[in-house]
């Protein structure tokens, strides 16, 4: 597994917290896996929640039309870049 940065890690927190996983540790998120289907098993769901999550968190929407949406959801470090890049400062 890879190693989360402070970033990553930040929104691992982010994305347990609000989707109420359990028994996930953040720290376990692997930031390379997928976080749908076979990698941590989210749904479109999920995906709706944790989208208003990192708007409250970090201010900036994530549109539900992009078509960049499964790039940008790929992955925890797909995700947290994308944060990352786009976070109102």
């Amino acid at each position: 597994m890879s190693e989360q940065s402070n970033a990553e890690r930040e929104l691992a927190t982010l994305l347990v917290e609000s989707l109420n996983l359990e028994g996930v540790e953040p720290a376990g998120i692997d930031p390379e896996a997928p976080l749908f289907g076979d990698g941590l098993g989210l749904d479109s769901i999920d995906a709706l929640e944790l989208a208003l999550a990192i708007s409250k968190q970090y201010g900036f929407q994530l549109r539900s039309d992009s078509d960049d949406n499964r790039r940008i959801f790929g992955s925890l470090r797909a995700l947290s870049a994308h944060v990352e890049q786009h976070r109102a400062s």
